[in-house]
């Protein structure tokens, strides 16, 4: 899109699901890919053309994670929960979240964090994370770790060897 295609509003539930479910390599899709096919991803700020900063509109079945459990070196994250009952969890443990709450995530705090959906009912919620360059995700429960470059995650096993 040029910067005179892109909208004035939208409805965000109009806007088209990300064809990719998931970036993390096949290995780890071969482990968590069945809780990750839950989560469906709108990319809202891309609509607009916006490069700083990313806004989803994000949906979790019944038994879907938001991601595996990470942490950034260098990106705010943040999640305002509007529809359903997901837990968080963080190195402090689990919380229960419920509509009209937020949490955020500090860049260089190191707690890694996630949502897990464990009710019967959907979750909707925005996230918002910025684009910082030279980023590196530490993901504690998983042989994994990535690096944001090129506008793009290169992931790596917690070695260094690549995927």
């Amino acid at each position: 899109m040029t910067e005179s295609t892109f909208p004035i509003a939208a409805e965000a539930e109009q806007v088209p699901p990300r064809a990719r479910k998931s970036l993390y390599p096949q290995a780890i899709l071969h482990l968590h890919g069945a809780r990750l096919e839950g989560r469906e991803k709108r990319a809202l700020g891309e609509l607009f053309g916006l490069q700083n900063f990313g806004v989803n509109l994000t949906r979790l079945a019944p038994g879907a994670i938001s991601a595996l459990r990470h942490a950034h070196s260098q990106q705010d994250e943040f999640i305002y929960i509007l529809q359903g009952c997901p837990t968080l969890y963080t190195d402090a443990g689990p919380t229960p979240l419920s509509p009209g709450m937020c949490a955020g995530f500090k860049a260089g705090s190191g707690d890694a964090h996630r949502l897990v959906n464990e009710t019967a009912s959907d979750v909707v919620y925005l996230e918002i994370g910025d684009r910082s360059a030279g980023d590196q995700v530490v993901y504690p429960d998983d042989d994994l770790q990535a690096a944001f470059v090129d506008n793009n995650f290169r992931f790596a096993h917690k070695d260094g060897m690549p995927y």
